[in-house]
């Protein structure tokens, strides 16, 4: 059985293990600092939202979110970060919290959720396939530094 919910402050140290784990899958640098600063965002709860995944107690899950207006929309979700551990996949674990943002994106009264992934993502892109609609955009990054 998974528990899906808000991220607790006992969840601190499990969390910072997941969220590695996804920015060390994008070949991602984040300092110790930032992954601090991070939490300190989620527990706030002012814009910057976190979600985890819990199976037998045991945090497995994240999923991080934002909620932003749009030229042309009121309201828009971001999902900006989806990572379960290894150990949990192919559980159903991604798609319950996509779900779950789902439905906060529904009582907010948003207008579209949306989220990135990596071309070659393909485990995940499977799932996403399933749940979304690939709409043919690609992102660019430009260097500001």
């Amino acid at each position: 059985m998974i528990d899906i919910g808000s991220l607790r402050e006992e969840d601190r140290a499990a969390w910072e293990v997941l969220a590695r784990g996804y920015k060390s899958f994008y070949q991602t640098a984040v300092a110790d600092e930032g992954y601090e600063e991070t939490w300190l965002r989620l527990q706030r709860g002012t814009g910057f939202y976190g979600v985890g995944a819990w199976s037998n107690g045991r945090l497995v899950g994240i999923a991080h979110y934002l909620f932003h207006t749009t030229f042309w929309m009121e309201d828009s979700c971001y999902l900006q970060d989806l990572f379960v551990a290894e150990a949990a996949r192919g559980r159903g674990v991604a798609r319950m919290l996509i779900e779950h943002v789902a439905d906060v994106s529904r009582q907010r009264g948003a207008s579209r959720l949306y989220w990135t992934t990596q071309e070659t993502n393909t485990v995940a892109r499977a799932l996403y396939d399933k749940v979304a609609s690939f709409k043919g955009f690609l992102r660019y990054d430009y260097p500001l530094a």
